[in-house]
C-alpha cells in the first residue's frame, strides 16, 4: 500500500517545476505568502488531476453531464486518492436550499414528524386522528333521533373541466343523484358544465333519518362513500344546511377540515403536498415597494422623484397622465413629492379609487382619449411585470421590487396542515428556527418511551450526530432554517466539512481552503479537532491555511515561497511541523517562532472630544438594544465570537443606516438611531465581492490605470501618424480589438455531448488586439505585452510616468505585486478583490472625512501580507478618515485604536457589548473571549 503522494515536475501557474512527496493519511497544511502558489498546487494540480482521472473513468454518456477538467501541467502524480475539494464559495444560490436541507438534518426531521408527529386542526388547534368506519358511524348515530342526513362522496373538488367521464361512471355504477357546485341533479338528466370554470362534484350515496335500526345500513353506505371518494365522507343536514367533512385519514369534526396522511412529503417545502400555496415554499413574496418607487421624496415629479416616471416623454401616456393628475388635484409638478398632500401621494401610488381622471395622449400618431379611474403605480407595475415577456423590461422593474415574509405562512414555507403537526409541543418550523446549539440541547433532553422509542431512536441518533458535527466546526449559532445563499464562504465551507464527516468516507483526499475564515480564536480548537477526526477516519487532509493554531496542529507542513507571483512557486520547507521553526529563510517559520512579529503601535490615536458616530437602540436580529460609539479619525475593530452580532451592527445598522442618511438611499437598514454623521462626507464599504462579473474586467480597468496607459500609447508618434485615439487600445470596443474573438482572446468550441472547449484565438493568439494595434510600441512593448506584466514589473517599467506609477504604487502597497494587470477579475479571490478596491481608494484624492468599512480584510492573508494591509489601513486613518473593521485576527485587533467586543456567545446568547476601549482595556475584561486571547500577546 502506498504511503505517500509523489508529485514530479509541477508547473501550474507560477510553480517552478517542483517535485515533492507528501505523506498519505495525514493532516497537512500548505502555507506561504498570498500568491506564492499554494492554491496552484492544492487545487489546480492535486484536486484537478484527481477529479480528471475520476471523470475519465466514466462512460462518454456520463461525461457529458460533468465538467471536464484540463490535465494540469505536471510530469507525474502517483499515490493520488479520489479528491474532494471544499472551497470558500457559496455555490448554492437556490432560494429553496437551507442549512437543514444542505446537511440532510431536515430530511430526518421530516421523517420524525411523519412517524411520530401529532396532528392538530389548523383552525381550532384540537388534536386530530384518522377515523375508522366504526368511528364515523358512531359519530353520525350520536345526532338526535329523527335528524335527516345525506351522505355524500366528494369525487371532484374545485377542478376545471366538463367532467363527463366522472358523471358517466357514476351513472354506470348505479348512482341516481349528484350534487354539482351546491345544486342537486338527477343523473338521468343531461348535466352541462362550463369547461373553463372550476367545479365540485359529490355523489349522493344515501339519504337517512337517524334511528336505532339504520346502523348497519349507515355503516355500509359510509364504506361505499369512502371507497368512491378516496377516504372522504361529506355529511349534509338538510334541515339546518350544516355539513361535516370526515376522513379515513385525519379531519377535525368541529371545523370540517380534513388533513392528509402524515408523510415526509407533507413537511417538504419543495413538494406541493407541503409547500405554502401562496409562496410555493419560498417563505418570501416579492412586492413593489413604495419606498423604492419614490427613492427621494425631496425631488419633484419632473426631477425624477417617482422612479418609474423619471424618463417619460411629455406627450406619452404616462406624461399626459401625470399632467392630468396635477390638474385634477391642483398641484404643481415642481413640488417635491414629500410635500404633496397625503391624498395626492396616495392617489399616485395606490390609485384614485372611484375618481375619474380624463386626459388625451398620443400613440402612433393618433390622439387617444382616456376617462377612467387611475389604478395607481403599484397595480400598474404589478400588471406590467406579470404580463411582459421582455427581460429588459423585467430588469428595469425589478429595481422597485422588495422582499418580505410570505403573509400566509409568515416565512415558514409550509402549508397550515404541515405546521399544525407537532412533536413534543413544537412544529417542524419552530425546531428549524432554533439555533443549532439550542436544538442540540433540546434533542439531548428528548425522552420517548414504549413502542415509539424503537421508531424514534435511529432517526434521533442521526440528527444528534449531524448537530454535533455542526457545533464542532463552530456553527452552533446558525439555524437550520437559514437560507444557504445567505451563508458566507467560510460558513458554507464548514457546513460541507461537517457533511463530509457525517459521510464517514475512507481513503479520500480532502482539500480545504482556509476553513478558519470567520472563526473566533475560541472556536479554532473545535475546528482543528474536526479536521483531525476526518484524518483519523483514514483520509488525507490538505488545508491551505495561514492560521498559526492550525499550522501547529498539523502533522506535516509545506511552505511555498519565498515571495509571491514570479518570486514564488518554490518549496521553502516540506516536512514535520516542528522543523519549520528553525528554517531561517521561511517567513512562516519566522512568524511562528517569534523571530518576526507584527509590532504594536508606538502610540494609539485618542478619540477627539465629542467627535464620534453613535448608534442607539440597535436591536436588529440578535442585538439587545445596545448603544455603540465609533470615534471619528480612529481605526475601530468590532470583534466577538461567530454569530455575536458584528455584521448586524456594522453592515446592517451602521453602513446601511449611514448610506440612507448621507446619500438619501432607502436600504432596509437594521433598527437603530444614528447620530454624528455631520463630519462624514461619504461612506465606502470595501467588501470581498468581485470587482467585475465578466472575464473582461481586470485590475487595470478597475483601478483606472489602463486609461493613462492607453493615453500614453495614443500620444506616441506612430499612433498619432495613424490617427489612433486612446479608444484604439481598448479590447471592449471595435477598432483596435481582434474581431475574430471580439477581444476575448479565446474562442468557444461547442462539443455537443462533451463540455464546451475554449481554445486560443488563432487570429490574435490570445492577445485580444488586431495586428495594427499591436504595432504601436512603448519601449518595445505593445498594449498586450503591458497587460501581461505583473504589478511589480509594470511599476518598474512605468517608473518615470507619474500618472501610471502612482496608481500602480497603490496596488504594490496593498501587497498585490504578483497579479497581472490584465488578469481576469473572475480568477481573483475575495481577499484580492478587496485589496484592489483598497488600492483604488488609496489612489483617489482623499477628503479626510470618509468612513471606510471592511469585513474581515485578512481573509487569505499571510502574516507578512497582513503587515501590508495594516500599513494601508493606518495610512487611511492618519489622513483623518475613520476606519471600521470586523475582524478575528489578533494582529489586526491589537493594532486598533478602539475595540467594540460583542458577545458573550453567538446567536440568541449574543448581541451585547461585552467590552470596549483600547486593546489593553478589553484585555482586562474577564468576560471577553477576545480579551483573553489579547492578554496573551499584548
Amino acid at each position: 500500500m502506498r504511503t505517500k503522494i509523489s508529485i514530479r515536475g509541477a508547473r501550474m501557474h507560477n510553480l517552478k517545476n517542483i517535485s515533492l512527496d507528501l505523506p498519505r493519511d495525514k493532516f497537512i497544511v500548505f502555507t506561504g505568502l498570498s500568491g506564492s502558489g499554494k492554491s496552484s498546487l492544492a487545487f489546480d494540480t492535486l484536486y484537478a488531476e484527481g477529479q480528471r482521472r475520476y471523470v475519465e473513468s466514466l462512460s462518454t454518456y456520463a461525461r457529458q453531464f460533468l465538467g471536464q477538467m484540463d490535465k494540469p501541467e505536471v510530469d507525474s502524480l502517483e499515490g493520488l486518492s479520489p479528491a474532494v475539494s471544499i472551497e470558500q464559495r457559496t455555490t448554492n444560490r437556490n432560494p429553496r436550499s437551507t442549512v437543514g436541507t444542505s446537511t440532510e438534518i431536515y430530511d430526518y426531521l421530516r421523517l420524525l414528524y411523519a412517524r411520530l408527529g401529532t396532528s392538530h386542526c389548523p383552525r381550532c388547534g384540537s388534536k386530530i386522528a384518522a377515523q375508522s368506519v366504526q368511528e364515523m358511524t358512531s359519530a353520525v348515530m350520536n345526532y338526535p333521533a329523527g335528524s335527516k342526513v345525506v351522505l355524500l362522496a366528494p369525487v371532484i373538488e374545485a377542478q376545471k373541466g366538463e367532467h363527463l367521464g366522472v358523471l358517466n361512471r357514476l351513472r354506470q355504477t348505479g348512482f341516481v343523484r349528484v350534487r354539482v357546485d351546491g345544486a342537486l341533479y338527477s343523473l338521468d338528466q343531461e348535466i352541462k358544465l362550463a369547461k373553463t370554470k372550476k367545479h365540485s362534484i359529490a355523489a349522493v350515496v344515501d339519504r337517512l333519518i337517524i334511528k336505532d335500526t339504520i346502523k348497519r345500513r349507515l355503516s355500509a353506505s359510509i364504506t361505499t362513500a369512502l371507497e368512491l371518494s378516496d377516504g372522504l365522507l361529506l355529511i349534509n343536514f338538510p334541515d339546518s344546511g350544516a355539513e361535516i367533512l370526515l376522513s379515513e385519514r385525519a379531519a377535525c369534526l368541529q371545523c370540517g377540515i380534513s388533513l392528509p396522511d402524515l408523510s415526509p412529503q407533507l413537511f417538504s417545502f419543495n413538494n406541493p403536498k407541503g409547500a405554502c400555496s401562496e409562496c410555493g415554499g419560498l417563505g418570501i413574496r416579492q412586492f413593489f415597494d413604495p419606498e423604492l418607487i419614490v427613492p427621494n421624496p425631496a425631488l419633484s415629479l419632473v426631477r425624477g422623484g417617482v422612479g418609474p416616471w423619471k424618463d417619460i416623454a411629455a406627450d406619452s401616456y404616462a406624461g399626459e397622465l401625470v399632467r392630468a393628475l396635477a390638474e385634477h388635484y391642483n398641484f404643481k409638478l415642481t413640488t417635491p413629492f414629500g410635500k404633496l398632500p397625503a391624498k395626492v401621494q396616495e392617489a399616485i401610488i395606490n390609485g384614485t379609487g372611484s375618481e375619474v381622471i380624463s386626459f388625451t395622449y398620443r400613440r402612433r400618431r393618433r390622439l387617444i382619449s382616456s376617462a377612467r379611474p387611475y389604478p395607481g403605480l403599484l397595480k400598474q407595475l404589478e400588471r406590467r411585470y406579470k404580463e411582459t415577456s421582455s427581460m429588459s423590461v423585467r430588469q428595469s422593474l425589478e429595481q422597485y421590487l422588495n422582499i418580505r415574509p410570505c403573509p400566509a405562512c409568515k416565512g415558514a414555507r409550509l402549508n397550515p396542515g404541515a405546521l399544525a403537526v407537532t412533536f413534543n409541543n413544537y412544529n417542524i418550523f419552530e425546531l428549524t428556527e432554533m439555533s443549532i446549539e439550542r436544538l442540540q440541547a433540546w434533542m439531548a433532553e428528548i425522552e420517548i418511551r414504549g413502542q415509539n422509542e424503537k421508531i424514534a431512536a435511529p432517526i434521533i441518533k442521526e440528527i444528534r450526530e449531524r448537530l454535533n458535527f455542526l457545533t464542532g466546526v463552530g456553527l452552533g449559532y446558525i439555524s437550520l432554517a437559514r437560507a444557504a445563499s445567505s451563508l458566507s464562504g467560510g460558513e458554507f465551507q464548514r457546513i460541507r466539512l461537517a457533511s463530509q464527516i457525517g459521510a464517514s468516507l475512507m481513503g479520500v483526499l480532502y482539500i480545504l481552503d482556509e476553513p478558519s475564515i470567520g472563526l473566533h480564536q475560541r472556536d479554532n480548537q473545535r475546528l482543528i479537532k474536526t479536521l483531525i477526526r476526518l484524518r483519523d477516519q483514514g483520509n488525507t487532509v490538505i488545508v491551505v491555511e495561514h492560521d498559526a493554531d492550525t499550522i501547529l496542529a498539523a502533522d506535516h507542513v509545506l511552505d511555498i515561497g519565498p515571495g509571491a507571483g514570479v518570486h514564488g512557486g518554490e518549496i521553502i520547507y516540506n516536512g514535520p511541523t516542528s522543523g519549520l521553526f528553525a528554517k531561517e529563510d521561511s517567513l512562516t517559520g519566522g512568524y511562528l517562532s517569534g523571530r518576526l512579529i507584527i509590532p504594536l503601535p508606538e502610540s494609539r490615536r485618542r478619540p477627539g472630544r465629542g467627535k464620534r458616530i453613535t448608534i442607539k437602540e440597535a436591536r436588529a436580529n440578535n442585538l439587545k438594544n445596545i448603544t455603540a460609539h465609533f470615534p471619528l479619525g480612529l481605526m475601530t475593530c468590532v470583534t466577538g465570537v461567530s454569530g455575536s452580532g458584528k455584521s448586524t451592527l456594522v453592515m446592517e445598522t451602521l453602513y446601511k443606516g449611514a448610506v440612507n442618511i448621507l446619500n438619501g438611499a432607502r436600504q432596509a437598514a437594521g433598527e437603530g438611531r444614528i447620530s454624528g454623521l455631520r463630519h462624514i462626507d461619504k461612506i465606502i464599504n470595501i467588501d470581498q465581492s468581485p470587482i467585475g462579473r465578466t472575464p473582461r474586467s481586470n485590475p487595470a480597468t478597475y483601478t483606472g490605470v489602463l486609461s493613462p496607459i492607453r493615453e500614453l500609447l495614443a500620444r506616441l508618434p506612430e499612433a498619432r501618424a495613424r490617427g489612433y485615439k486612446a479608444g484604439r487600445f481598448s479590447f471592449n470596443i471595435k477598432g483596435g480589438r481582434c474581431e475574430a474573438c471580439q477581444g476575448d482572446g479565446l474562442l468557444k468550441i461547442a462539443m455537443h455531448f462533451l463540455p464546451d472547449v475554449y481554445v486560443t484565438c488563432e487570429s490574435c493568439r490570445g492577445s485580444r488586439y488586431n495586428p495594427e494595434t499591436l504595432d504601436i510600441l512603448y519601449r518595445g512593448k505593445s498594449i498586450a505585452d503591458i497587460l501581461t506584466m505583473n504589478v511589480e514589473e509594470a511599476l518598474e517599467f512605468f517608473k518615470n510616468i507619474p500618472p501610471i506609477k502612482n496608481r500602480l504604487q497603490t496596488l504594490y502597497d496593498v501587497g498585490l505585486t504578483y497579479i497581472s494587470l490584465g488578469q481576469s477579475s473572475t480568477t481573483l479571490s475575495g481577499g484580492e478583490a478587496q485589496r484592489i478596491k483598497l488600492a483604488r481608494e488609496l489612489s483617489k484624492r482623499g477628503t479626510g472625512s470618509t468612513l471606510y468599512i471592511l469585513d474581515e480584510p485578512t481573509t487569505g492573508l499571510h502574516p507578512a501580507d497582513i503587515q501590508h494591509l495594516l500599513n494601508v489601513l493606518h495610512r487611511l486613518t492618519d489622513a483623518g478618515n475613520t476606519v471600521v473593521v470586523i475582524e478575528h485576527n489578533l494582529d489586526v485587533i491589537k493594532t486598533a485604536d478602539q475595540i467594540i467586543d460583542l458577545g458573550p456567545e453567538g446567536g440568541d446568547e449574543g448581541g451585547e457589548i461585552i467590552a470596549g476601549g483600547t486593546p489593553e482595556e478589553v484585555a482586562a475584561e474577564a468576560r471577553s473571549y477576545t480579551g483573553r486571547f489579547l492578554k496573551q500577546i499584548l
